[in-house]
């Protein structure tokens, strides 16, 4: 952990988010008059998404991708 003052901060603001955003620095905090004022932090990764959360749960059948006439003609708008 990197403490700066804030007239730093302002001045090298730019290579202080490098410092985050590069995992070299995990957090610096921002002093004014010496006292701590504030945090920068890396954003985390979002890790709601839920894509893929039934992998492995369910299995495909063999014969998933033979011929049905009825879903062609869907697709191909034919009644």
């Amino acid at each position: 952990m990197q403490t700066v003052s804030l007239f730093d901060a302002k001045t090298h603001l730019s290579r202080l988010v490098d410092l985050i955003a590069s995992g070299v620095e995990t957090e610096i905090v921002i002093s004014r008059n010496g006292k701590p004022v504030a945090r920068v932090l890396p954003i985390q990764p979002d890790t709601s998404r839920r894509i893929g959360i039934a992998r492995g749960e369910f299995e495909v059948p063999e014969d998933i991708d033979a011929h049905n006439d009825e879903v062609a003609a869907l697709f191909m708008g034919r009644p």
